[in-house]
């Protein structure tokens, strides 16, 4: 199976089946191309309404909800735009950050796309927590939830002190990914989701 979406539901007699909505998170503050966009990608990677929701949270919590193409990392890393690019990141995609800030949104969600799919990492992400794995620490992808990616005595541990919830020296998959989960469910707030459509169809269809 493969998924269809749609902004709106198609006028009666148009189709022959029946769309189902579903709630994009951070959907209104985007534009109507960027959701085209979005939709568009995710269905090329064959990730369901689920993951598209998904990626959406990640973009708003490493863009600072902000969905600016152009939005640097405040501790002075160089990573840019909706997923934080690094650098290195953007030479393998064959640009580099200061092109991707002079990019529209709806451009760079291309290289989104081309930064889950040129590593293949798009076919390991199941939930919210592999895909923003994906963008911090791709080797966590298919890692459990418990899995510790840092520990006390690091410095990397030391950089990430913030995210260690139970203050047990160890920072897991879980507790890295709960600050991006919390800006995930705030994107269905009232004034923040929009209603778009999918439908199921076959893949000999499309």
């Amino acid at each position: 199976m493969t998924f269809l979406f749609m902004h709106e539901v198609p006028q009666k007699g148009e189709v022959t089946y029946t769309p189902q909505p579903f709630l994009l998170p951070w959907g209104a503050k985007v534009s109507d191309p960027f959701v085209t966009k979005l939709l568009d990608i995710c269905n090329r990677m064959g990730w369901g309404p689920d993951l598209a929701d998904e990626l959406m949270g990640c973009m708003a919590f490493e863009s600072a909800r902000t969905f600016s193409p152009s939005v640097r990392n405040a501790a002075g890393s160089g990573a840019t735009g909706l997923i934080q690019f690094m650098p290195a990141t953007a030479r393998d995609l064959g640009t580099t950050t200061g092109a991707l800030a002079r990019m529209s949104d709806v451009d760079q969600l291309e290289y989104v796309y081309r930064y889950f799919t040129k590593y293949r990492w798009h076919e390991r992400v199941k939930q919210l927590e592999d895909m923003y794995m994906a963008i911090l620490m791709p080797k966590y992808i298919s890692y459990p939830l418990g899995a510790v990616l840092f520990n006390d005595g690091t410095r990397a541990y030391t950089q990430n002190r913030g995210l260690d919830a139970d203050q047990d020296g160890r920072i897991t998959k879980a507790e890295a990914a709960a600050k991006v989960r919390a800006v995930y469910t705030e994107g269905f707030a009232s004034g923040n989701a929009r209603e778009v459509f999918y439908n199921e169809i076959d893949a000999e269809v499309v």
